[in-house]
């Protein structure tokens, strides 16, 4: 039997029915026609489901949607602001951190949770907080070189 699960969807409002065990990554996805997040291993070890949960990166695919009720969640389509893209958006694009691009939405909000919490990361700490995103084409220093460029300020909003 569905429940109505109420929450915030980048900045929205959003009314819908969900299952007792119901995903957040499915409801976004199957639901919401939100396809930012991937579906990668379905065990929370990849990243490429990654969401915002009132700020804090969640494995989406390991996240009861009902649990979200009267949260906020941010995903990739909630960075930019219309065209404009988000700092670590433009940074990742310039700076070719992804390259067939199937982990960037998760490495994006995993990014983003960094740098609100922490605006000016060391090298190290900005390896350890993206260690649970995997690329499986091995862009991992052009997607560090893309957080750091945004850390020290060379990307503004």
């Amino acid at each position: 039997m569905k429940e109505t699960l109420s929450f915030v969807l980048n900045g929205s409002p959003v009314d819908v029915l969900a299952a007792p065990t119901e995903t957040l990554l499915d409801l976004l996805r199957e639901q919401l026609g939100v396809t930012g997040p991937k579906r990668g291993c379905d065990e929370g070890d990849c990243g490429t489901c990654t969401v915002l949960l009132d700020g804090q990166p969640v494995r989406s695919c390991l996240t009861i949607a009902l649990t979200v009720a009267g949260k906020e969640i941010t995903t990739v389509e909630g960075l930019a602001d219309g065209r404009k893209l988000h700092p670590l958006q433009k940074a990742f694009h310039e700076r070719g951190a992804f390259q067939c691009g199937f982990c960037t939405p998760g490495m994006l909000m995993s990014a983003k949770a960094l740098l609100d919490g922490n605006p000016n990361p060391t090298r190290r700490e900005i390896v350890d907080h993206m260690s649970g995103n995997l690329c499986r084409c091995g862009s991992y220093e052009e997607v560090i070189e893309a957080i750091q460029a945004v850390a020290n300020g060379e990307y503004k909003e």
